[in-house]
């Protein structure tokens, strides 16, 4: 390919981008009362999602059938010739079927759609012809026709898979909000993920509990100092009941310092902040990596939901441990 076919090479990428983009365009702008339907009908469902198709729509539906079950509905691709041959066994009473086909005429898909029809399992049908056998069979059809493929010389099935992946992507999404299926849920489906780390990570996962930097309030610095040096720059001070008075910093102690020399005496209630950022164990460790970001701080007292201290976070535990 010599250099000057490549803005002809974009072109044609930016052309078959496009003619996907406009298929998927005029499909939502079709969608009606049976898109309501279909999603409503999921929601009932107590049993799982039967996915199938064939071909380029089989592909299609292993995709649709994956994020169901990623975002809290159970959904198995059931290949239709396969369930013919034994694996009609996971359909069962209770389950609908998602039924993917491009002219809705496909053979090999009619012999699932008969099993489906005795065991009374609902099918709502993805499919570019609704005045095929698929569509008439259906007890919901999806309008997923296209104008035109993007690769006019094949017919290679392109911005109609797009389309019908696209329905399906809009199904999931549509229900999962229906369900109340948040961020939380989504993270315990997946905690091998980033988000999932995040979400599932708490405070009580990377705090400090043992040999906690805690002084009276009425300790001298001089006590306070060895304590910043060896505890990571950040004291508690705590009564004698364990509640939170507040807390000396190694910006406490500079500030201190420029102020005055003899500081070696002074009391750490004179020096500390009585009101400091604090956290719980419950919180999530995002959330406290993003309040001491927000607020420049080193380190977080953590309390028991009250005032007593049970712990303490540092910045680069939580960076370490995945917060971010």
């Amino acid at each position: 390919m010599s250099h000057s076919d490549a803005p002809e090479l974009v072109e044609r990428g930016r052309r078959v981008l496009s003619l996907e983009a406009e298929a998927i365009r005029q499909v939502a702008a079709r969608l009606g009362p049976s898109f309501a339907a279909a999603v409503e009908l999921l929601q009932r469902t107590r049993g799982r999602i039967i996915v199938s198709g064939l071909g380029k729509s089989g592909l299609v539906a292993q995709k649709i059938a994956a994020t169901l079950t990623s975002t809290g509905t159970p959904a198995s691709f059931l290949h239709p010739v396969d369930s013919l041959h034994g694996d009609l066994g996971i359909v069962g009473a209770g389950d609908a079927a998602v039924l993917l086909s491009k002219s809705g005429a496909s053979d090999e898909l009619f012999g699932l759609v008969g099993q489906l029809k005795r065991l009374s399992v609902p099918i709502i049908a993805i499919t570019g012809a609704l005045d095929s056998l698929l569509a008439r069979q259906a007890d919901i059809v999806l309008d997923a026709a296209v104008s035109e493929e993007a690769c006019d010389e094949t017919l290679v099935p392109t911005t109609s898979t797009s389309a019908a992946l696209a329905l399906g992507d809009a199904l999931a999404v549509a229900l999962l909000e229906v369900k109340g299926f948040g961020r939380e849920q989504f993270a315990a489906l997946h905690p091998g993920g980033s988000l999932g780390r995040q979400l599932l990570l708490r405070v009580r996962d990377v705090m400090l509990t043992d040999e906690l930097p805690t002084l009276p309030p009425d300790r001298p610095m001089r006590e306070c100092v060895v304590l910043l040096a060896r505890k990571r720059g950040t004291v508690a001070v705590v009564n004698g009941t364990g509640s939170l008075q507040g807390v000396v910093t190694a910006g406490d102690l500079t500030r201190l310092m420029e102020r005055t020399r003899e500081f070696l005496d002074t009391p750490v209630r004179d020096v500390m902040t009585r009101a400091p950022k604090t956290t719980t164990p419950d919180e999530m460790a995002a959330a406290a990596l993003g309040l001491m970001e927000r607020h420049g701080i080193m380190a977080l007292p953590v309390l028991d939901g009250g005032a007593r201290l049970v712990g303490m976070v540092h910045l680069h535990d939580l960076m370490r441990a995945g917060a971010a």
